[in-house]
């Protein structure tokens, strides 16, 4: 049993999460091997996001401090033994761990999540796992941005080569 001062501080540490995450996830973890759940919390870690089993009057406290949060997951069913998952940096990542996490680990359920003041429900945080990742965003960006240039590139390139062809080709036919 928590004293007062130990919820106190839990709740202002759920808070602190709660305004550092970009996103967070709702996952029902009852009957999670130990194993599994030690797995699931590198692969977290490595997207920049980290799991925290809650207790859930704590959480809701926690969310009344934090009113974009809280007006989202209003009215939401938080019944039962839930784990959070914050999202620090990319969302997309992070959805993608807790889906194929989801499909491997028979008891864990994806119940919903939040991302920019909106609630997402199992099929959305679904949606989210197969967008692509902000580095292959980038990378494809990158690559948009460089086509125009590399075909300017090879165009300049193409006429002192088309020159040096036709001189190659006279001095054949001369021969």
């Amino acid at each position: 049993m928590l004293t007062r001062e130990q919820k106190k501080v839990e709740i202002e540490n759920l808070s602190n999460r709660l305004v550092r995450s970009k996103s967070l996830f709702l996952v029902r973890f009852l009957g999670m091997k130990v194993e599994d759940a030690v797995s699931l919390r590198k692969e977290l870690r490595a997207t920049q996001s980290e799991i925290k089993v809650v207790k859930n009057t704590l959480f809701q406290r926690a969310l009344k401090e934090n009113e974009e949060v809280a007006s989202a997951l209003e009215g939401q069913d938080f019944a039962g033994p839930n784990a959070v998952v914050f999202s620090y940096e990319d969302p997309s990542a992070t959805a993608k761990v807790i889906f194929e996490s989801a499909k491997k680990i028979e008891p864990m359920e994806i119940r919903f999540g939040w991302l920019d003041g909106s609630l997402l429900n199992k099929e959305d945080v679904q949606k989210l796992a197969t967008l692509p990742s902000k580095p292959e965003l980038q990378a494809k960006l990158l690559g948009t941005l460089q086509a125009p240039m590399s075909q300017v590139v090879r165009l300049m390139n193409e006429v002192p080569s088309g020159l040096v062809r036709t001189l190659n080709a006279k001095k054949e036919a001369s021969a």
